[in-house]
C-alpha cells in the first residue's frame, strides 16, 4: 500500500466512523445548496480547460446546440440547424427568446462575434483548432447564422455542443470584459464568485430553455472530500459533486444519501513529453507503456473504479485495449526497449500532477513511479496546485505529466487539437506525424459511418503504438444528494448542466 493510499484511506474510515444513525429529511428550501471540492480557475468558457470550470460555467453560458444522455446533439440557443448537401454550408435558426442575463436578445452578430473570437489566435481559445474549417460567417438576419466551411467539416456540429464554444454578447467582447464578469445565456446567473471558498447562482428568470426547478445554488468550495461526505450526513448540503472513488464509494453507507455514478469518456492518462529526451525516442516511450500495468494503476489508485481504455473512449468508436501495442504488461520488453535506445541504465526525469483533480492524481503518481522504477526510471514527483498546473500543462513545460482529459463523442472533436498539424494544443502534445494527421483529416470528411469506425481504429491503433501519452483508463462520473433532490439525470460527459432541471421536494 502506497503511503498516499493510506492516508486516504485512513481519513475515510475517520468518516465511515459517523456514519451509523437515523435519517432526518432536510428541511425544504427554495436554494439548492451544494458542495465540491475544486473550485473553477476562471470565467472565461473560450479558455477554461479544467473540469471545475467547465462544471460551474455550463450552468451559466450556453453554445448552439449541447448533447444529452445519449450524446445526441440536441437544441440549446438554436432550435433547428441545416447541413448544405455538399457540407460546405451550416445553417443555424437561433430561439427568438433567449436573452442574455444583461438583458439584450441573443442574435446572429452574438454568434459571430463569439465565433470570431474563438477562431483569433490571439485569444487562446482553447477548442479552436475544432472550427479551423469556419472561412466566413453570414447573419442574414437576426436569427439566422450561417457558417461557410472551407471544406466538409462531420463532426463540427457535435463540437459546437461544448461549452467551450459557448455565445457571448458582442457587447462585452467588444468591451474587454470577457473573463471579468459572467454575462451568459443560460439558467444560472452567477451572483457571486469568491474563489476557492464560494459561488452563488440565482436562477435566470428569463431562460428561454424553461423554467429553472430551484431558485438558485449556493455553492461551498470545500478541499476535502470527507468534509464534503460530513456535510451531506449532517443535511448542511443537498447535492455534492465527487472525484474521489474511496469517498464516492462510502455514500450508499449513509441513510437517506443517494450516489449517482455514471461511465464517463474522460480518461486518466499518462502525457510523456516527446520533445525532450529521452522521450524523443519511440523505443524509450513504447518502454514506459510496456511497463506500465494499468490494471494495478486503476486498483490501487482508484478502487478498480474504471475501465482500461486506449485513445477512444466513445462507445461506437472504442477499440478492446487487449488490440492495442503492450497494454498487458511485459517488463522483459521494456528492459530490450530501453537498451536498444541507449538507456539501459535508465534515466531520471519529473513528472507533474494537480492536488484535487483528480484528487487520485498523486496516488497514480506514485505507482507509476514505483513501476518505471523496475525500468531504471527514476521519477521525481512534483505536485502543483491546479492553476500552476494548468498554466504549467497548456505551456508543456514537464517532462511527463498526470493527467485527467476530457473525452468528447466525435473522434475528431476529441483529439484533433492534439494530434493535427494545425492543432492548438499542439504544444501540449509535442508529437505528430503524416499517419495521425492524414488519419484524423480522413475522419473528418468522411460521411459514411462504417468507412468512419475503421479510419479512426486505425488511428487508435497508430497512436498507442507511438506511445506519445500512455492512455490508463475512464472512470466514473460521482454525484450526491439528498433524497429531497429530484430530476437530476448524469450523462457520459460529466456535465452538471442537468441541476437546471433540479426541484427540492
Amino acid at each position: 500500500m502506497k503511503p498516499g493510499m493510506t492516508r486516504r484511506l485512513l481519513a475515510c474510515a475517520a468518516v465511515v466512523a459517523g456514519l451509523v444513525g437515523a435519517s432526518v429529511a432536510p428541511a425544504a428550501a427554495a436554494t439548492l445548496k451544494m458542495a465540491w471540492a475544486q473550485d473553477a480557475t476562471g470565467l472565461d468558457p473560450h479558455k477554461q480547460t479544467a473540469f471545475s470550470s467547465i462544471r460551474l460555467l455550463e450552468l451559466v453560458y450556453e453554445p448552439l446546440v449541447r448533447l444529452n444522455g445519449d450524446l445526441k446533439v440536441v437544441p440549446a440557443l438554436a432550435t433547428e440547424w441545416t447541413f448544405a448537401p455538399d457540407a460546405r454550408t451550416l445553417t443555424f435558426k437561433l430561439d427568438p427568446k433567449a436573452k442574455f442575463h444583461n438583458g439584450q436578445p441573443v442574435t446572429a452578430a452574438d454568434v459571430k462575434a463569439s465565433f470570431t473570437r474563438i477562431l483569433d489566435q490571439a485569444t487562446g481559445a482553447v477548442a479552436r483548432a475544432n472550427y479551423a474549417s469556419i472561412a466566413s460567417i453570414d447573419t442574414p438576419d437576426d436569427h439566422t447564422v450561417v457558417f461557410n466551411l472551407s471544406q466538409p467539416d462531420v463532426p463540427l456540429l457535435t463540437a459546437m455542443g461544448s461549452v467551450n464554444a459557448a455565445i457571448l454578447p458582442a457587447s462585452e467582447i467588444a468591451a474587454g470584459k470577457i473573463g471579468t464578469a459572467a454575462v451568459g445565456s443560460g439558467p444560472f446567473k452567477l451572483e457571486s464568485w469568491e474563489p476557492n471558498a464560494r459561488e452563488v447562482l440565482k436562477a435566470n428568470a428569463d431562460w428561454a430553455g424553461g423554467k429553472v426547478g430551484v431558485d438558485g445554488i449556493d455553492i461551498k468550495v470545500l478541499p476535502d472530500e470527507n468534509a464534503i461526505l460530513a456535510a451531506l450526513r449532517a443535511k448542511q448540503v443537498d447535492f455534492a459533486l465527487l472525484n474521489d472513488p474511496l469517498v464516492a464509494t462510502l455514500v450508499p453507507k449513509v441513510a437517506g444519501l443517494t450516489l449517482n455514478r455514471k461511465p464517463v469518456l474522460s480518461y486518466h492518462v499518462l502525457q510523456l513529453n516527446p520533445s525532450r529526451k529521452p522521450m524523443t525516442e519511440l523505443a524509450v516511450r513504447q518502454a514506459i507503456s510496456c511497463a506500465i500495468d494499468r490494471k494495478d494503476v486503476l486498483d490501487t489508485a482508484l478502487l478498480g473504479e474504471g475501465e482500461i481504455t486506449g485513445p477512444l473512449t466513445m462507445p461506437q468508436y472504442r477499440s478492446d485495449p487487449k488490440t492495442l501495442f503492450c497494454y498487458s504488461r511485459d517488463l522483459a520488453k521494456a528492459r530490450k526497449l530501453m537498451a536498444d535506445a541507449g538507456y539501459a541504465n535508465g534515466f531520471s526525469a519529473t513528472v507533474i500532477a494537480a492536488t484535487g483533480e483528480p484528487p487520485t492524481a498523486a496516488a497514480e503518481a506514485q505507482v507509476i513511479q514505483s513501476q518505471l522504477k523496475e525500468i531504471g526510471i527514476k521519477l521525481d514527483i512534483k505536485l502543483m496546485e491546479l492553476n500552476v498546473y494548468v498554466d504549467t500543462w497548456l505551456k508543456g513545460d514537464f517532462d511527463m505529466a498526470v493527467a485527467l482529459n476530457g473525452g468528447r463523442a466525435d473522434p475528431y472533436s476529441m483529439y484533433n487539437r492534439y494530434w493535427t498539424k494545425a492543432g492548438n494544443l499542439q504544444k501540449v502534445a509535442n508529437y505528430i506525424d503524416d499517419t495521425l494527421d492524414d488519419l484524423m483529416q480522413k475522419g473528418r470528411v468522411e460521411t459514411d459511418p462504417a468507412k468512419r469506425k475503421d479510419i479512426f481504429s486505425a488511428f487508435d491503433k497508430h497512436l498507442a503504438e507511438v506511445s506519445p501519452w500512455i492512455w490508463l483508463y475512464t472512470g466514473y462520473a460521482y454525484t450526491a444528494q439528498q433524497q429531497n433532490v429530484q430530476g437530476f439525470v448524469p450523462t457520459p460527459d460529466g456535465s452538471l448542466f442537468g441541476l437546471s432541471a433540479v426541484s427540492l421536494k
